[in-house]
């Protein structure tokens, strides 16, 4: 492995992004695509590149991130945390833009387990007195 490869993590909900950050040309490959392909609509789009917007870097990296578990949504806010905790070990000045910003931030809310005896996680059956 090369010297200048920067490596993070990042998490939402189920989804685990690991990013891979060196010098290039802001080249950004998701899963061995390229990201507009692997992710199709602008809003999940804006939400990867928002910690290099953010941070003026979005031409100073070429990025691969390989992505599992998730939805879209939370496959691009993984890829987001991801991406922002490289960007911090790559400059330490970032970081307190960054926490401003609330990209630092693990988003860790996920879906709430079903009971038993109960149709969901709060939802409970229709009650008869009679």
């Amino acid at each position: 492995m090369e010297e200048n490869i920067i490596y993070a993590t990042g998490k939402r909900k189920t989804a685990i992004a690991r990013a891979w950050l060196k010098p290039g040309s802001g080249k950004i490959t998701v899963n061995d695509k390229e990201a507009d392909d692997y992710f199709t609509t602008l809003m999940v789009r804006n939400l990867l590149r928002s910690p290099l917007t953010f941070t003026e870097t979005a031409d100073k990296f070429d990025i691969k991130l390989k992505i599992t578990g998730g939805g879209m949504t939370g496959q691009a806010g993984a890829a987001r945390h991801a991406l922002s905790k490289a960007l911090t070990l790559f400059q330490a000045d970032l970081r307190q833009p960054l926490k401003a910003a609330g990209f630092l931030k693990r988003d860790a809310r996920i879906k709430e387990r079903k009971k038993y005896g109960q149709r969901g996680a709060r939802a409970n059956y229709q009650f008869s007195k009679r």
